[in-house]
């Protein structure tokens, strides 16, 4: 069992930064793949980017690619989104997920744990 918590979301100004966080418990992080999702109202909830459980392999969507970077630090059990960049359509709940392996996918309802999500609001 894997319990997530994000952090780090609140209200910017079109143009500027926040960086996510996801706190991951138990002593097998470093054995998940983690990827970050968001979910705007009235929307599907789509994905936004994740990284093998190594690290080492990353990959974004393409409406987040250039201004997002997600990292992971195994020793702190913890997953990071940094979004710069920021722009108004990119308001949502954003959710950190957990898929044992390190298979990637981009598929969300292959990913075995969800945190309760994080409100980014962008205004213009």
């Amino acid at each position: 069992q894997v319990q997530l918590v994000e952090s780090g979301g609140g209200l910017v100004q079109a143009g500027g930064s926040l960086r996510l966080s996801c706190a991951a418990s138990g002593r097998t992080f470093s054995s998940y793949a983690m990827g970050w999702f968001r979910q705007a109202p009235g929307k599907e909830r789509e994905f936004v980017a994740h990284i093998r459980s190594s690290g080492g392999t990353t990959y974004y969507a393409d409406s987040v690619k250039g201004r997002c970077t997600i990292s992971r630090d195994n020793a702190k059990n913890t997953v990071y989104l940094q979004m710069n960049s920021l722009k108004p359509e990119d308001t949502a709940v954003y959710y950190c997920a957990a898929r044992k392996g390190s298979m990637l996918t981009t598929v969300k309802d292959l990913y075995d744990y969800w945190g309760q999500g994080t409100q980014v609001t962008v205004s213009s």
